[in-house]
Order: structure tokens, then sequence, then C-alpha cells
């Protein structure tokens, strides 16, 4: 049963350059106490997929197509509809934990209003109390203390905890991690990764987990979506993906992964993907990645946009791509 299904997604802002076209007909969907990691450089418009659900954008974004939480199109509910929603049904860890703290509040003060608003426990004290014990599930030192302490009082690491365990505190149904784990000590990063997975076996929450780590993504995710340009143009299990991927963008993001060592033994150079990303305000007509592409291809790469189509005999291992192969 599906938690989530998106389905032509499109988020487009008037500039002072013209319209960026942020997100381009996404779909995808995810199932109960299922991981979908969604991957790709900054500015593919991964955060913005996300917030658009969430109606977190500012109010000149546009937003078209649908998304199905639960059987319910997010994209059509009210603010306060979407209140009930957030930090109870969906819950969001923030990139940057500093923004998403309120500086002048107390971590216990910004770990039980949810609690409190959301009526998932009976009394203040018993928010106080879960609000404790979420920060120790958490990992973070002195978790009672840590109630009375203000943000700027905590370190980069310490707060990213803090804003994860506000954004487990309701159990949510779908959990959205944008980069969660990014300022985290690798020891930390696997406490919080086995948080995550024992929520999902507990209480079959779907996962949506944006991330520039493919190390953690071949750790935790079922299925993986790439983006570029605002499009998806790969997708499928997390095994086939990366044993056999289809697209040329995702060859190039593996192959930039640094090894330790090669078949000789010694240590490979790092092979990065040439050029940079197309603006939001000028992509290309074609294939959003033919100008970076290594495979070139022919006319139809510059004039016409692949469509996403199955891949290598599996239904479910789709790519954007006219050549799969790799060669023209």
């Amino acid at each position: 049963m599906s938690v989530l299904e998106v389905r032509d997604l499109r988020v487009s802002l008037d500039t002072a350059r013209g319209t960026a076209q942020i997100v381009n007909g996404l779909d995808y969907s995810v199932a109960a106490g299922e991981t979908v990691a969604v991957v790709g450089e900054s500015g593919s418009g991964k955060s913005v997929s996300v917030m658009a659900l969430l109606g977190l954008l500012p109010g000149h974004a546009k937003v078209t197509g649908s998304a199905l939480f639960e059987g319910r199109n997010l994209l059509g509910l009210s603010e306060a509809e979407l209140r009930t929603v957030r930090g109870n049904g969906i819950g969001m860890v923030f990139q940057d934990p500093m923004t998403s703290l309120n500086p002048v509040l107390t971590v216990g003060r910004q770990l039980t209003e949810g609690l409190l608003a959301h009526r998932a426990v009976p009394s203040k004290r018993a928010a106080r109390e879960r609000a404790a014990e979420l920060l120790a599930d958490v990992g973070l030192p002195d978790p009672r203390g840590a109630l009375e302490r203000y943000p700027h009082e905590l370190s980069g690491g310490m707060r990213q905890r803090v804003v994860i365990a506000i954004a487990l505190a309701g159990n949510p149904r779908l959990l959205i991690a944008d980069e969660a784990t990014t300022a985290l000590d690798v020891t930390v990063q696997a406490q919080i990764l086995e948080l995550v997975a024992r929520l999902q076996s507990e209480h079959g929450t779907g996962v949506v987990w944006i991330t520039h780590d493919l190390g953690v993504v071949a750790g935790i995710a079922d299925r993986v979506l790439v983006m570029y340009g605002g499009r998806c143009v790969e997708d499928g299990g997390v095994d086939d993906v990366f044993d056999a991927p289809a697209h040329p963008y995702t060859r190039g993001l593996l192959g930039s992964l640094p090894a330790l060592h090669d078949t000789a033994g010694a240590a490979p150079d790092l092979v990065a993907i040439a050029g940079t990303p197309p603006p939001p305000t000028d992509l290309p007509a074609g294939c959003v990645f033919w100008p970076r592409c290594p495979v070139r291809g022919d006319e139809r790469c510059a004039t016409e946009q692949p469509p996403l189509v199955p891949v290598g005999g599996s239904a479910t291992h789709r790519a954007a791509t006219f050549y799969p192969g790799g060669t023209p």
C-alpha cells in the first residue's frame, strides 16, 4: 500500500530572468515501510519537490500535479488542513538546523509544542517526558538538561539531532529527510539510520531520503530516484541502479565516488562530470543532460526529451535516455 503517490508534479517560479522550471513532471510513490532515496546535484529540484508537497514554497510559486498522502491530495489542502498533516502524518527534517529552530525558544518548548498541538500526549508533563525520550533516542547527551537549553547553546550536530527528534515526535507515517545526517559524524549517523529503520519496522513509516551521500543510499534505500534539471532521469531498485546505471548522468555520479584502490591496488583518480547544471530559466529543449553528456548521441538528444522508459529488462528500472547502453 502506498503512503505517498506523486504524479506529474511541476513547480515553477516567475523571476526577473523569466520563468524558472524547478520541477518538471515528477512521478514516484512510497510504500509503507519503504525508503525512496532522491539524489542529484544541488539545484536539481530535490528539496523544492518535497517542500511543494507540504505547502512550504512562497506564494508566487506555481505548483501543479497531484500528491496523494493516504488518499488525500496534499496539493489541494488548505493551510489549516496542512497544519494537521505536518508533524503528525508527515515529519520533515530540513537541511539547516539553525534556521529550522526558533532561537528564542528552548529545545524543550519546541519539542513539546508539536506533541501538545497534535494531542499526542495527555499533559505537559507527559510531553516533557516524551521529549526527553526522543532526545535520548537521537543520541543527545544529557537529554533532560538539553530541554532547558537554547539552539545557540548546542553544536551544529546537536541541533541537527534536535530537528530529527522533532520530526519523529509524532510517529509520522511518512518521514521526509532532507540531508538529515550531513552534519553528523559517522557514529551518530549510524545511530540515526538505525532509529529510522526501527520506526519503519514498528510503524510501517515510509521514508523519502534526500541526500548527496550515495554511500548512505546504498545502505538504506529500497529504491533510488535520480534527479537532474528538475526531471527524474533514472529510477529503480537500489541494486539495479547501482549495479547497472542506464543514464549517463547516473554513471557520472557513481563514477565520481572515491574508491580505496583499483584492481591494480593503486588509488584511482576521481572522475568529475564536466560542465555545470543548466539554470532553471534556460533548460535545454531536448535531453536536459545533453550539453554535459559524454555520449553526445544525435539530433534527437538536442531536440527531443527522452521519455522515462523501462531498461535492462526490468519493469521497475527506468531511465530517460535514448542510449541506455552508453553508446550511440
